[in-house]
């Protein structure tokens, strides 16, 4: 690869595209002047002049443009009974040999739960994405990969970060590297779950303007791409299986685009991966299911639409929404505008593209149909909205045919829009963030331990074609975990349980994999194990949309393997 195809990875003049590139080979000859980045044998990127993208935007498939990306957040090990397990001389599991990856926004390699007993690192490398001046993956030519040793050499040093410059400036990622494997401080009641797990950082890069500026996203908003993720995921992987040793990765950030079948690229590299011997993969649900951000709708026979209100908030000038049909039916739309404008109803076809504007108001909305989406064979409507005047904004959703039975809507995830845009009808499930989604992955939502009730924001399921996300329950409300200014703070939100379950299965893999009670253990295997040992009410059928199938107990899922061995 030459320097300019490197300059093309991070500059924003360069729209990424997520291409399958062995099955859509013809996407490469659409545009003179990009350049193919091979990731593995599935896919690749393709880096795009601005300009070509939005010229041939009729003819790249949804699943093509990278997802956006955000933090999925706004107690106790004894909630999942981890200290019990501790407690037991026969298992005294604390993660030894394996590595955990925190996939986020970085980590402070300085504090000290994150040191081992000689004051050395427990950090395997840091690749941070956003730093362009030293060695990077050789497969993904950009950020810059820093070692066990470097880190090491910067914690002895008068001023560590000209060694080590990368910084956790958001702080999310040291606080779930914190709670999975960070070292116990009594004096202060915080326990990581697997203290003497080790770690892989990957601190991800910040979406680039151009994707940004497409799918509306703030400027100031904390927002990753689906590619880099990739990338991270990937990496990841790849130095843990060079090591020969058992993987757990974490990933507690969400998005609301896509179908929310788990099937979007992200969600199949996951699947894979999760799939492979000696791997656990743990994703938080997110924290959308209370936020008005969804809405479900059936088409009244008698009627033949549906009507959708949503208002929007005076600090959302800018956003997305995806009309997801439910198959086989096809869907149009009609828009009313807060000032009265009324645009009537836009005809179904394979491709339509629209721009609309109006009289009385400074509003743009861009729209596409997408009557067959790639990945899903689903159709997309995708509404893009700028300038948006604040109110009541209308839309009337026909089916055509008698095979037209109900619809999806999307809003932005966290805060990608303000709390003040929502749908005045709202419906609580089917509000589980991409990627988990993705079939195989650990989904995790979060409840509060002290009262054993669900974290009232917590994300519901299930998927859109009722795969039963997410799978388990985990403490995620008023939990400790360490700050960028090595304090300790209370944290809530189902990525703190995606981080405090990350901790459980790696205890799992040392159980399994390390001490040779159960080699070569997937995340099927764990998943299993896991469901079986979970914590379940009289008074609630399992599985269900909002508790999976119940509550973490890591001790019970030894008591049952103890109890079947006895049969």
């Amino acid at each position: 690869m030459t320097g300019e195809d490197r300059e093309r990875i991070i500059e924003d003049e360069y729209f990424d595209l997520i291409i399958e590139y062995r099955s859509n080979p013809q996407i490469i000859a659409m545009f003179e002047n990009a350049t193919l980045h091979i990731m593995n044998e599935v896919f690749a990127i393709l880096h795009v002049p601005i300009e070509e993208f939005l010229e041939m935007l009729p003819r790249i498939r949804y699943a093509e443009i990278p997802i956006l990306f955000g933090l999925a957040d706004e107690a106790s090990l004894d909630a999942s009974r981890v200290l019990d397990l501790r407690s037991t001389s026969a298992f005294n599991l604390r993660g030894e040999g394996v590595i955990i990856a925190i996939i986020d926004t970085g980590i402070d390699y300085t504090n000290p739960v994150f040191r081992k007993p000689s004051g050395n690192t427990k950090i395997i490398s840091i690749w941070d994405q956003s730093i362009h001046t030293g060695p990077s993956p050789e497969d993904a030519n950009f950020g810059t990969i820093y070692t066990s040793a470097q880190i090491n050499q910067a914690l002895v040093s008068e001023n560590p970060l000209a060694i080590v410059p990368s910084i956790d400036e958001n702080g999310h990622g040291t606080m779930l590297a914190g709670i999975a494997a960070g070292n116990d401080v009594e004096s202060e009641g915080f326990f990581g779950v697997a203290p003497d797990s080790d770690l892989i950082i990957v601190k991800l890069r910040q979406a680039k303007q151009v994707v940004r500026d497409f799918l509306m996203v703030p400027d100031t908003t904390v927002c990753f791409q689906e590619n880099h993720i990739m990338w991270a995921i990937q990496y990841c992987y790849k130095v843990t299986r060079q090591l020969n040793r058992p993987l757990v990765i974490c990933l507690g950030i969400g998005s609301s685009q896509g179908g929310h079948t788990g099937r979007s690229p992200i969600s199949v590299m996951a699947d894979v991966i999760a799939n492979t011997p000696n791997t656990g993969f743990v994703i938080s649900v997110g924290n959308e299911g209370n936020l008005g951000r969804h809405y479900y709708g059936e088409i009244d026979p008698g009627i033949g639409s549906n009507s959708v209100e949503l208002n929007v908030g005076e600090g959302d000038s800018g956003f997305v929404i995806e009309l997801w049909g439910n198959p086989p039916g096809i869907y149009s739309i009609d828009i009313l505008s807060p000032a009265g404008e009324y645009i009537p109803r836009i005809a179904p076809g394979l491709i339509v593209r629209r721009e609309i504007t109006f009289i009385f108001e400074n509003t743009i909305i861009f729209i596409n149909y997408q009557l067959i989406e790639s990945q899903t064979g689903d159709q997309l409507i995708l509404i893009r909205f700028e300038n948006t005047s604040p109110g009541i904004w209308r839309f009337n959703v026909y089916g055509h045919g008698d095979m037209s039975t109900g619809f999806h809507m999307w809003l932005p995830m966290g805060d990608f829009i303000t709390g003040d845009t929502y749908f005045i009808q709202p419906n609580i499930f089917t509000t589980v963030l991409a990627p988990s989604t993705s079939i195989i992955p650990i989904a995790v939502t979060s409840y509060n331990p002290a009262n054993n009730n669900l974290y009232v924001n917590s994300s519901r399921g299930y998927t859109r074609d009722n795969i039963i996300k997410p799978e388990i329950a985990a403490p995620g409300v008023n939990y400790l975990a360490p700050t960028l200014s090595h304090t300790f703070e209370p944290f809530n939100g189902t990525s703190v349980s995606a981080a405090h379950t990350a901790g459980v299965v790696a205890l799992m893999l040392e159980w399994g994999t390390i001490r040779g009670n159960e080699p070569n253990m997937d995340t099927i295997a764990i998943k299993n194990y896991l469901i079986r040992g979970a914590r379940r009410r009289q008074n609630i059928v399992y599985p269900n949309r909002d508790w999976g199938y119940g509550i973490l107990d890591i001790f019970n899922v030894f008591e049952n393997m103890r109890a079947d061995m006895s049969l």
